[in-house]
């Protein structure tokens, strides 16, 4: 018999809904359903009737909503903007003052802040939830990052502690295994609270631009490699294999080994040659590029990846471009085992800016919203359920945890060493692509952003006097102290200032 309340509700029965209730359910709480269209909601529960929490439908959200325990707990996962919103302001007419409405969408995060302040001066709470990890994360714990009043989360927190992915609380690898009705016990839960408003969308949205960057990176290294090794895709499925067992081990790379061996069905060719070369994109990586410009934080890694897609999408124009745009004849190398390595290390020292570069951008946000993000927990959490899930990251939570007020990833000294120490590889793969005419945008812009980095000087002095010169933009002496404005009385172009 289900209990005479349900401990929470879902509105929204698309796939990620359904897996995300049924994850809950799992868990011994029992999830109300509603979904615009009865027919789905009533099909849904009738497929799942025996889950350890149980599943209750509602045809209606006055039913939904009464369905409910107080304080009552709504997440909504619906199309973000105009549908969420739609959806909130459908529930609130029959929520009760201190209730809390849970967001769990991608969600831009002033859409978050505005909702939140809104609902506030109503008297209900509002979370926006970051949830990563696809549609499997959400049926067997994805990364969870919640933002919101403290309060708020309080009162979520036991569900969502629960439903999360699962780390070892040693290694900080995943721990797998969970299947229908029988989830992962025991482990780190990859949630934690984020800060107000907005903070938890935000990170989400920093994280799959990271994610972006992460992709282009690997399609990268897939092309170099096809392109100046000669491999096959069913042998670079093992030369991905072989590195998912070392310092490159994740998710991503770990589907592009299963990608890179799987065949079409219809054809019997290797399926990556079957899928056309234009990629989607759903925003989150634009919002994050405009936001890096906005807030002035160099973030070009991610704005490459979100350009590569750009490029992708323009396929008719670039098969036609490439009837008529000359560029060198691809050069195979002649030692394959040091290319594979050279790749390798690309991809690992590409990898580890475009992390600085996000972290970065979540340094800056939160002096501008007033957060106080813990970026040793941020990584933490993404060890397990989300997309970007790596090993990798146990090192960035222990570059944090050694100095929480790190300025850059590039300076903790176990990253620093590791680009040290491949960084002659990642320079040389550089060449190879440029000399070969084999474009990597994401390669490239990090290896420009590391030497900017560490430059002590850079030739922004000659751009700052360019700026002077047509616009009185002033400029910063190099004797005087910083913060100090100057403005050359300039003579007429085409005639230098006489010397003094």
């Amino acid at each position: 018999m289900p209990k005479p309340l349900s401990d929470i509700g879902l509105v929204g029965l698309a796939v990620m809904g359904q897996n995300l209730a049924l994850n809950i359910a799992d868990h011994g709480f029992q999830i109300s359903v509603y979904n615009r269209t009865t027919e789905t909601m009533e099909k849904f529960v009738a497929e799942n009737p025996n889950t350890p929490g149980g599943v209750v439908g509602a045809k209606t959200l006055e039913e939904f909503v009464q369905s409910l325990s107080r304080p009552r707990k709504v997440i909504i996962l619906v199309k973000a903007g105009g549908p969420t919103d739609a959806v909130i302001n459908s529930l609130l007419p029959l929520l009760d003052a201190g209730d809390i409405v849970i967001d769990g969408g991608n969600a831009l995060w002033t859409d978050t802040i505005r909702r939140e302040k809104d609902l506030a001066a109503k008297g209900f709470r509002f979370v926006g939830s970051g949830v990563s990890g696809g549609e499997e994360g959400a049926r067997f714990g994805p990364s969870l990052m919640p933002g919101g009043d403290p309060s708020s989360y309080e009162e979520i927190k036991a569900i969502w502690q629960a439903i999360a992915a699962k780390v070892d609380a040693v290694t900080g690898k995943p721990l797998m295994g969970a299947t229908p009705g029988h989830p992962v016990e025991g482990g780190v839960p990859c949630t934690t609270y984020i800060g107000p408003n907005g903070a938890g969308h935000y990170v989400k949205m920093v994280h799959n631009a990271i994610e972006y960057g992460d992709m282009q990176m690997i399609c990268e290294s897939y092309d170099i490699l096809r392109q100046l090794g000669g491999f096959t895709p069913a042998e670079l499925s093992e030369i991905f294999g072989t590195w998912n067992k070392g310092k490159l081990d994740s998710f991503l790379i770990e589907i592009t080994t299963d990608i890179l061996q799987q065949k079409d069905p219809e054809t019997g060719a290797p399926f990556v040659d079957i899928v056309l070369d234009a990629a989607g994109q759903k925003g989150t990586g634009k919002w994050t590029s405009v936001n890096a410009l906005d807030m002035g934080v160099p973030a070009p890694t991610v704005a490459e990846a979100v350009f590569a897609r750009c490029l992708s999408a323009v396929k008719e124009e670039r098969v036609a471009a490439s009837k008529q745009l000359t560029g060198p004849t691809v050069a195979l190398s002649a030692d394959k085992a040091q290319l594979v390595q050279a790749v390798h290390d690309a991809l690992y020292c590409s990898k580890i800016c475009s992390y600085a570069q996000g972290f970065q951008l979540m340094s800056a946000a939160q002096i501008e919203y007033k957060w106080s993000l813990d970026f040793g927990d941020i990584a933490k959490i993404w060890r397990g359920g989300c997309i970007i899930r790596a090993a990798f990251l146990q090192k960035i939570t222990e570059a944090y945890t050694l100095n929480p007020k790190l300025a850059n990833l590039l300076l903790d000294p176990f990253f620093q060493a590791e680009i040290d120490a491949a960084q002659a590889n990642w320079r040389q793969v550089i060449a190879l692509a440029a000399t070969n005419g084999i474009p990597a945008p994401t390669f490239y812009s990090a290896l420009s952003y590391y030497d900017g980095y560490r430059a002590a000087t850079v030739p922004a002095n000659l751009l700052q006097a360019q700026r002077d010169y047509f616009g009185a933009h002033t400029y910063e002496r190099t004797d005087k102290p910083r913060g100090e404005a100057y403005h050359l009385d300039w003579p007429e172009p085409g005639r230098p200032q006489s010397k003094v």
